[in-house]
C-alpha cells in the first residue's frame, strides 16, 4: 500500500507539471522554480509534512520535496542556532542530495561523450 500512495502522488506532482506546461506558456525551468518555492512555502507552513507522512517517497523525490528539505533545514537550524541557521540550514539539510546529484553527474560525464547537435 505503501507503494501505491507514493506512486499516486508523485504522479499527482508529476501530472500538475505536466498540465503547467500544456497549459500556460511557463517554461519548465519556471515551472521547476516554482515547485521548489510551493515545497518551501508549504512545508514552512506545516501542509507538506502531512503529504510526506502519507506519500512518503512520491512527496520527497520530486523537485517540490527539495524545497520541503530545505524549509525543514532551515527551520531546525534557526531553532538549534539562531538567526545564522537562515543561512546555513537550507543546505545543510539538502547536503546530500546535492552532492549525489553532482556525483552522478560527474560519472555521466566520465562514462559518456557530449555530442553536437
Amino acid at each position: 500500500m505503501e507503494l501505491l500512495r507514493a506512486f499516486f502522488i508523485g504522479g499527482v506532482i508529476c501530472a500538475v507539471g505536466q498540465v503547467l506546461i500544456d497549459r500556460t506558456k511557463l517554461t519548465p525551468a519556471r515551472i521547476l522554480t516554482l515547485f521548489v518555492v510551493i515545497g518551501v512555502v508549504l512545508g514552512a507552513l506545516g501542509v507538506y509534512e502531512p503529504l510526506v507522512e502519507f506519500g512518503g517517497a512520491g512527496a520527497t523525490v520530486p523537485i517540490t520535496g527539495f524545497g520541503y528539505a530545505l524549509s525543514k533545514g532551515v527551520r531546525e537550524a534557526v531553532e538549534k542556532d539562531g538567526l545564522l541557521g537562515a543561512f546555513t540550514g537550507g543546505l545543510t539539510a539538502s547536503a546530500g542530495g546535492i552532492t549525489a546529484a553532482m556525483l552522478f553527474a560527474f560519472l555521466a560525464s566520465v562514462f559518456s561523450r557530449s555530442k553536437a547537435k
